[in-house]
């Protein structure tokens, strides 16, 4: 059907809505202009950060762990296991992980949440069917054997760039995952963990992991396992030298991306096993390297009154940009100083004059990207300087406005478009990071090992590119908008890679579509309409839940309505050209009958895709700005001249 409403619908008042959650955000900014929030993922992150501590053997902050302890047990479901997002399936990796956590702590294995965490790993098969990574970490321990786990010898860092299995055809997060960690595996150390806690309790005889994962193929799982069995039986008659030699390359790899007290790769896997592989190799805590890849680690702790626990990463770009978005959109004059502040604060992380990994595919792009985190030069992200950039651009719209951003727009949109994929598309880190038969080596049985271009990411550039005058008949622009077309789901929706998950991938591409000049009678574009409208729930909200990302997926799953994925639905219609439509009414409405008394909107839901089916963020400013966003944009288009959104978000 087609709902396109042609008669104005009603309008619903939302100025007071706007004022009182603008109020509150402008209170969230801080002393030097950037906003971030929290940013929370499941058990695995605090547990790991409790067993980095008594790997290394350093003295425990007692109050430090009681207070994760505190987390760990509030997160645990009625399941008696973990899950990897609220009110989630039981992970059997990530309750592993919790429990090890716990009872390194001191809570006794017979306490009844000990117990029934216990019963239900064993009911499953036992710690052995954890995943890779839980394995690892289970040998550092001694708790399994380094042979369940696939070989990754370090003489991978020297391979030459055509060979098929190679570093750089890796995503980033995997790269700097795996390069201290190709350390680990050959040296293969073992926790100092003073306590002596082991957690054999968990194990059931010869149960281990399936050797292929739900996602790969039997024929590409049976050559890397033959490969994995060829590995294990040569690795004892390697040649020294060389083996020394790529310990080294390993370590100078890492070195020279250890991104200061950000962290390698600014993300926690990667800095703790950068911490990890220096104690192996003998650099002891009062050594540069090590000492300020320690500091990275603690930096993303979040320590409360009550409880604590560590965060993956941190998002101050992410935030700060899109909060500029929702301010701008409220067309207050009384934000335009924060705002001014925000984007002088996120000005100068323009990475201009590093070169990062992704000059590996695209060495003559010249560097203008911005990355998520406070600093990670190697590893900017196309989504991240499309929103900078746009937000930028609409600094005009600032009454009284005199910074020049003309310089830092140029130079991101150069490296956008030098960042084109061959399909039309954009990954979030690399061009053309499309190696899939990768994700069916033994090591990879989270499935997430690339970055290929999404539509979320794919819609952002689109809209930015659009914003800044790209006409949509340009080669470019072209190629973009017909991989949109292409990658469409059959019931009009797009994937999400990055945001949780359908409803997010269709704001996006409706939102990057709108500004390219799509016509909004366009088949695509009224599908992607018809589909948000038939998903609404009866209360006027939208929500979808993270296992939309099962493999098995075949349509959209009723989920209870949640404050951010209701305000992406809302943006989606609006970028669509149906502010008017009765859905829109209802969606507003929603918004206004469940926004808090602080003026913000309240959500537990995790809305945040890190990898698809192993790990999920909750984003706590996500319900914050991104309603305002909506509520700001509803009145603009209902009281204006117009009812086309004109930005490319």
């Amino acid at each position: 059907m087609n709902v396109k409403m042609n008669a104005p619908a009603e309008t619903v008042p939302v100025d007071a809505l706007i004022k009182a959650a603008t109020d509150a955000i402008l209170r969230e900014q801080r002393p030097d202009g950037h906003w971030v929030y929290e940013l929370e993922a499941d058990a695995t992150i605090p547990a790991e950060y409790v067993l980095l501590t008594h790997f290394l053997g350093e003295e425990p902050n007692l109050e430090l762990e009681k207070k994760i302890g505190v987390y760990l047990r509030r997160i645990q479901g009625e399941h008696g296991g973990w899950p990897l997002y609220h009110k989630g399936a039981l992970d059997i990796s990530a309750t592993v992980k919790a429990y090890f956590a716990l009872k390194m702590i001191g809570d006794d294995p017979e306490a009844p949440h000990m117990k029934r965490a216990r019963e239900e790993i064993l009911k499953r098969g036992g710690a052995g069917k954890a995943n890779v990574f839980t394995r690892i970490q289970l040998a550092l321990y001694g708790d399994v054997p380094w042979s369940i786990i696939p070989t990754i010898p370090p003489e991978l860092i020297l391979l030459p760039r055509w060979f098929p299995i190679h570093l750089s055809k890796m995503s980033y997060w995997a790269r700097t995952v795996i390069v201290p960690l190709l350390v680990l595996a050959a040296k293969q150390p073992i926790a100092r963990n003073p306590r002596g806690v082991h957690v054999k309790e968990l194990f059931l005889p010869g149960k281990v992991a399936s050797k292929r994962a739900a996602h790969q193929k039997w024929i590409w799982s049976a050559f890397f396992g033959a490969l994995d069995w060829v590995l294990k039986r040569v690795e004892p008659f390697w040649p020294q030298k060389l083996r020394a030699h790529a310990i080294k390359t390993c370590m100078e790899w890492t070195t020279e991306r250890l991104n200061g007290e950000d962290g390698l790769g600014a993300i926690y896997p990667a800095m703790a096993n950068s911490v990890m592989m220096y104690d192996t190799l003998g650099v002891g805590p009062e050594d540069p390297r090590r000492a300020i890849a320690r500091v990275s680690v603690e930096k993303l702790l979040v320590i409360k009154e009550d409880e604590a626990y560590c965060q993956p990463c941190v998002s101050p770009v992410w935030d700060t940009g899109l909060v500029c978005h929702a301010l701008m959109e409220t067309r207050d004059p009384k934000v335009h100083e924060a705002v001014t502040k925000g984007l002088e604060w996120l000005k100068p992380l323009q990475v201009l004059d590093v070169k990062g990994d992704w000059a590996e595919e695209k060495p003559g792009v010249r560097p203008g990207g911005w990355a998520f985190q406070y600093r990670n030069d190697y590893y900017p992200d196309l989504d991240d300087t499309a929103v900078v950039v746009m937000a930028l651009d609409r600094a005009k719209e600032i009454e009284g406005q005199k910074s020049d951003y003309s310089e830092a727009i140029s130079r991101g949109r150069e490296w956008v478009e030098g960042l084109q994929s061959k399909n039309g598309g954009w990954g979030a880190f690399d061009a053309d990071n499309s190696y899939y038969y990768l994700n069916n080596i033994p090591f990879a049985d989270h499935g997430a090992l690339l970055d290929p271009p999404t539509e979320d990411v794919s819609g952002r550039c689109i809209g930015m590119l659009a914003q800044l005058g790209e006409a949509n008949d340009t080669p470019r622009m072209k190629a973009a908008i017909e991989y949109l077309e292409k990658v469409q789901m059959p019931d009009g929706s797009w994937f999400g890679r990055w945001g949780v998950n359908y409803i997010y991938g269709t704001w996006s591409a409706l939102a990057g579509l709108n500004a390219a000049g799509i016509d909004h009678s366009h088949p695509m574009i009224r599908k992607a309409v018809d589909w948000l409208v038939t998903i609404q729930n009866e209360d006027g909200g939208w929500g979808e839940d993270c296992d939309s990302y099962k493999l098995e997926y075949k349509g959209y799953e009723k989920a209870p309505s949640i404050a951010s994925q209701t305000a992406w639905a809302l943006l989606g219609l609006m970028a669509a050209g149906e502010v008017d439509h009765p859905a829109v009414a209802r969606g507003v409405r929603w918004l206004e009958a469940n926004q808090g008394a602080d003026g913000l909107w309240p959500q537990e839901y995790y809305t945040g895709g890190g990898f698809p089916r192993v790990f999920y963020l909750r984003y706590h400013g996500y319900p914050k700005f991104f309603p305002l966003w909506a509520l700001a944009r509803y009145r603009n288009l209902k009281t204006g001249n117009s009812r086309k959104v004109g930005h490319g978000l």
